[in-house]
C-alpha cells in the first residue's frame, strides 16, 4: 500500500512538471502562427543578446575606468543592431552550452557569442546571415611544438573543446583517434592544456590567437580541419522569427557594406592583455590580488544568495516539517512528494528548470531563479532535517506537556521545538554550510557569484591556477567563519 502511494506521489509531481513543459510548447506554437518578435523588442525597448564571455576577440571581460565591462566584436555588432532597431543593448553573459535553452526559452532575444551555423543548431534556430568567416586551430604546450604540425599528430592523445561547439564537432568527426574531452569554458580548457591534463585544445582562429598572444606557454596553428569554414560565424534567433533576423541580416549587410569588421577588431584589441615582455615575470606584471573587485562582487553575491536561501529554506523546511508531522492526510501527501522528488534530482537540474522552463512563462531574472532554486532545494533537506529532531524527542515530553493543561501549539512551541532544535543544529549548520558551496551551481545562468567571478578573472588575467587559489581561500574563510558560529551558539544551547 506504502509503494503504491510513494508512485502515486512521484507520478503527480512528474505530472507538474511535464504539463510546465508542455504549456512552454504550446506557448511557442502560438508565436510561429504570428511572427510579432521584431515587434515584442521594439514595445519593450530593450534588445537582449546572450553570449559566452570568455571567447576573445569575439567577446571578453575587461577593466574599462575600473568597472568590468563586456567587449569583442560580437559586442560591438549587437551594439549596431540595437541602434539600428532603436532599442537599448542588454547583454547575459553564461556558459555557451546554456545559450541555446536561455533562447529558446524567451530569456535572450539572439545570440551573439562567435556561434557558427552548423546544421545541427539550425534545427533548433534560425541564423542570419554569415558576418564572419575564421579558420579552426589546434592550440598546444609551447614545449610541444616540434611533436605536433597536423591534426593527424594526435593518434592517442587527449585533446579537448568547448562542449557543444562546432570545434566539438569537428574534434568528433576528424580527430576521431584521439579522446575528446569537452568543458564548458575556454578557460577551464587552457587550464587542462597547460597543466597537462590535455595534450591540445580545438579552438577558432581567432580565439586561439587571442589566447596565444597573450601567454607565451602556448602557441597555434591552423588545425585543417575539412568542415571548418563552410559554415561561417552568425547570430543565433528563436525560430521563425523572420521579422527580427530580416532586421539584423539588413544591420549586417551595412557592416559588410561599410567595412566595419576590421574596425571592431582593431578597437577589441585595445582591451586585450598584453603578454608579459621578454624576460618580465608575472609578479612583475601584475598581482592577481589586482582583480580584487571582481572577487569582492563575487563573495557578496555569494553572502547575498547564500543568507537568503537560509531565510527561505529554514521556512520552507519547517512549513513542511510540520505538514509531514499533521493529521491532514492530504496536505501531508503533497508535502512528502515535494521532499521526494527535490532530493531526487540533482540541483542543477532545478536552478536550469526554474530559469529555463518556468522562465519561458514568466521571465524572471537569473539571480532571483537561482535563489529560488537554492531555496526550493534547501528547504526539502531542511524539513527532513527537523522532522528527525521533532521524533527525536521522546513522546512522553508531548503527554507530560498536554497533562499539565498546555495545547497541543504551546507544547510544540516551548517544550518539543526547544528540545529539537539542540538535537538537530550540528545537522542544520551543516545544510547552512553547505548552502555557501553549493550555490555556485547558479553561475551556470549567468549568476556573477564567486565562481562565476573566478571564471571571469581567469579569462581577463590569462591565469587558471591563481584565480582559483584565491576562490578557494575566499571559501574556506565564509565556511569556516560560519561554522565557528554555529558552534559557539551550539555551546550556549548546551549550558541552558
Amino acid at each position: 500500500m506504502k509503494n503504491k502511494k510513494g508512485l502515486l506521489m512521484l507520478f503527480y509531481i512528474l505530472t507538474m512538471f511535464l504539463s510546465l513543459g508542455l504549456n512552454a510548447s504550446s506557448a511557442h506554437a502560438e508565436e510561429v502562427a504570428s511572427d510579432s518578435s521584431l515587434e515584442e523588442i521594439k514595445e519593450k525597448g530593450v534588445l537582449v543578446i546572450g553570449t559566452s564571455a570568455d571567447f576573445p576577440p569575439y567577446e571578453f571581460h575587461a577593466t574599462i575606468d575600473g568597472k568590468d565591462t563586456i567587449v569583442g566584436m560580437d559586442i560591438e555588432i549587437a551594439k549596431k543592431i540595437a541602434e539600428d532597431i532603436g532599442v537599448e543593448l542588454e547583454i547575459k553573459d553564461m556558459q555557451f552550452d546554456s545559450l541555446i535553452p536561455a533562447l529558446e526559452t524567451n530569456n535572450i532575444d539572439m545570440i551573439l557569442a562567435g556561434m557558427s551555423a552548423t546544421k545541427e543548431r539550425q534545427v533548433s534556430v534560425d541564423f542570419s546571415d554569415p558576418y564572419y568567416f575564421a579558420t579552426q586551430n589546434i592550440v598546444i604546450r609551447a614545449e610541444d611544438e616540434e611533436l605536433y604540425a597536423s591534426k593527424k599528430d594526435f593518434s592517442g592523445k587527449v585533446i579537448g573543446a568547448q562542449m557543444g561547439s562546432l570545434q566539438e564537432t569537428l574534434a568528433k568527426s576528424e580527430m576521431t583517434d584521439s579522446e575528446l574531452i569537452t568543458l564548458g569554458q575556454t578557460t577551464e580548457l587552457l587550464l587542462s592544456l597547460k597543466t597537462g591534463k590535455l595534450d591540445a585544445v580545438v579552438m577558432e582562429g581567432p580565439n586561439a590567437l587571442a589566447f596565444t598572444g597573450n601567454d607565451e606557454s602556448l602557441i597555434t596553428f591552423e588545425g585543417g580541419f575539412e568542415g571548418g569554414e563552410t559554415d561561417g560565424t552568425a547570430i543565433a534567433m528563436r525560430k521563425d522569427a523572420d521579422t527580427l533576423v530580416t532586421a539584423v541580416n539588413e544591420s549586417l549587410a551595412e557592416i559588410k557594406e561599410q567595412d566595419l569588421i576590421p574596425g571592431y577588431l582593431a578597437e577589441t584589441g585595445k582591451h586585450l592583455e598584453t603578454a608579459p615582455a621578454e624576460g618580465e615575470t608575472e609578479a612583475e606584471k601584475g598581482s592577481i590580488l589586482d582583480y580584487w573587485s571582481y572577487f569582492l562582487e563575487g563573495t557578496g553575491n555569494t553572502i547575498f544568495i547564500s543568507v537568503v536561501s537560509v531565510l527561505f529554506g529554514s521556512l520552507i523546511g519547517g512549513l513542511l516539517a510540520l505538514i509531514r508531522i499533521g493529521d491532514n492526510k492530504f496536505l501531508r501527501f503533497f508535502a512528502t512528494a515535494y521532499v521526494e522528488f527535490v532530493r531526487g534530482t540533482p540541483m542543477l537540474i532545478q536552478v536550469m528548470f526554474i530559469y529555463f522552463a518556468v522562465g519561458y512563462l514568466i521571465n524572471i531574472p537569473a539571480l532571483l531563479a537561482g535563489i529560488i532554486a537554492v531555496s526550493l532545494n534547501s528547504g526539502a533537506y531542511v524539513c527532513e532535517i527537523i522532522r528527525s529532531g521533532l521524533a527525536s524527542v521522546p513522546k512522553g515530553q508531548i503527554e507530560a506537556a498536554r497533562s499539565l493543561g498546555m495545547s497541543k501549539k504551546t507544547a510544540m512551541r516551548h517544550i518539543i521545538f526547544p528540545q529539537a532544535l539542540k538535537n538537530i543544529w550540528p545537522a542544520l549548520g551543516s545544510e547552512f554550510v553547505t548552502i555557501i558551496k553549493e550555490s555556485s551551481i547558479v553561475s551556470v545562468i549567468g549568476v556573477s557569484e564567486l565562481i562565476f567571478q573566478t571564471r571571469v578573472v581567469t579569462s581577463v588575467s590569462y591565469r587558471g591556477i591563481a584565480p582559483l587559489a584565491v576562490s578557494m581561500v575566499i571559501y574556506f574563510i565564509l565556511t569556516f567563519s560560519l561554522t565557528k558560529l554555529l558552534n559557539y551558539y551550539e555551546g550556549k544551547m548546551a549550558h541552558d
